[in-house]
């Protein structure tokens, strides 16, 4: 049971919650040609579903994890990608601590939350025509798992402006007391593969080794200590979290700091890539509507129309090619097989590179372009939208664009990257 106290700070965090999540364009992606919550989507949460209800398939219940190594497997979300959040910021709030942290597992389109003696598993995936979508899975042992789509829920946080507006994700830093309740009145922090990362990761665990590089992982704000006084020298350059809480108790006793960094970078290109599709899908019905209304050509173009879908689509160009990503000082490594699991995955071209290959010396990756231009999200893309992405990738990888948005790119990013995309990304030479 909670305190007066501890209520009273439940009160405020979904107050914070309401204020700071107030969904934004809710109604817009309700109606034609989104229709979000009328459709049921398609995304391997679906496709399992549909599998489960036929008893094509099932999922193994297990006394301490219930369905979370089954579902993993099936949805082909790797172990290794588990992250640890110890604030009270997500569902099962009153299940989350210090003393027993929420895991994040995730690949490319799905991520999948647990919770020590959770009533659920937490899933959302990532649909082509949708965006992010939520489900839970009942962790009670039935016959037929039960796996059931959550809206309202969700969209408090996951459809917002912190998520451009549309069902999306958002990873945040907070710092948190002994029972993993926020301080809200020190503020918070939205992260990305932008922010600063003396901003990064408060109220997570974080294992790996970064150097002198600080940041606010393994930080536990106890008494009347204001936090940002508190010296987190401890919190730096962990290996091993058995001193914070029983980690035998989880799928791995890791939480990887590579693996953050890359969770936090795809979350929000997720949100990029969604809001362009949904911004040009609605420009476009918007201008078939009005042509039709006038009795104008439906395939009559407007110059408003051209300007919406530029106005999505150019920020999911800078953020595919990491403008303005904070540089690294010192080598990461994280302590879990997931970095090397990761770069295995994905297509290399003719002379072995990869989207996916990590340098973590200086910045993330060793050739910065997004991973998830092979996404299908990505793919789903409308060709309006495509084509305006895949031409601006073509003029600032050929040099022409001397824009001071892409001068972080040298000429030899920019000829790997042109090299890269033409011979592994279906449609981009042409």
């Amino acid at each position: 049971m909670y305190t007066k106290t501890e209520k009273l700070t439940v009160l405020l965090v979904l107050a914070w919650s309401l204020a700071t999540f107030l969904p934004v364009q809710a109604q817009e992606f309700e109606r034609e040609p989104i229709e979000y919550s009328k459709r049921s989507g398609e995304n391997r949460v679906t496709q399992l579903m549909a599998e489960l209800q036929t008893g094509k398939k099932t999922l193994k219940h297990e006394p301490e994890n219930g369905y979370l190594r089954s579902l993993l497997a099936d949805l082909q979300v790797p172990e290794s990608s588990q992250t640890l959040v110890f604030s009270k910021t997500s569902l099962q709030r009153q299940r989350i601590s210090p003393a027993t942290p929420r895991a994040l597992y995730f690949s490319d389109d799905t991520y999948v939350g647990f919770c020590q003696d959770g009533e659920v598993l937490e899933v959302s995936a990532m649909d082509k025509d949708l965006g992010a979508m939520f489900y839970t899975l009942d962790q009670t042992d039935h016959k037929t798992p039960r796996i059931t789509r959550q809206a309202d829920n969700c969209l408090i946080c996951h459809a917002s402006s912190s998520t451009k507006g549309v069902p999306g994700y958002v990873v945040r830093s907070v710092y948190s007391d002994a029972g993993g309740f926020p301080i809200l009145s020190s503020g918070t922090h939205r992260t990305d593969h932008t922010s600063p990362l003396i901003e990064r990761w408060g109220g997570w665990y974080v294992t790996g080794t970064h150097g002198n590089q600080k940041h606010l992982g393994n930080l536990v704000v106890r008494g009347k200590q204001e936090p940002e006084q508190v010296d987190n020298a401890a919190g730096q350059n962990v290996t091993d979290l058995s001193q914070h809480f029983d980690s035998s108790r989880y799928l791995t006793p890791h939480s990887d700091v590579v693996a953050l960094m890359v969770l936090e970078h795809q979350a929000e290109a997720h949100n990029y890539i969604v809001h362009a599709n949904f911004a040009t899908r609605q420009a476009l019905h918007y201008e078939q509507t009005l042509n039709r209304e006038l009795g104008k050509p439906p395939e009559e173009h407007w110059d408003s129309t051209r300007s919406r879908i530029k106005s999505a689509c150019e920020p999911l160009v800078e953020y595919l090619l990491f403008c303005d990503e904070t540089p690294l000082t010192h080598k990461i490594e994280g302590t879990s097989r997931f970095a090397e699991e990761f770069q295995e995955q994905g297509p290399r071209d003719k002379r072995g590179r990869s989207l996916r290959d990590f340098d973590l010396t200086r910045r993330m990756f060793k050739y910065p372009c997004s991973y998830l231009v092979y996404s299908p999200s990505f793919s789903a893309l409308p060709k309006e939208a495509k084509d305006y992405v895949f031409r601006r990738l073509r003029e600032v990888l050929s040099g022409p664009d001397p824009s001071d948005s892409f001068k972080h790119l040298s000429a030899d990013d920019r000829q790997a990257l042109q090299e890269i995309l033409a011979e592994t990304l279906p449609g981009y030479r042409t």
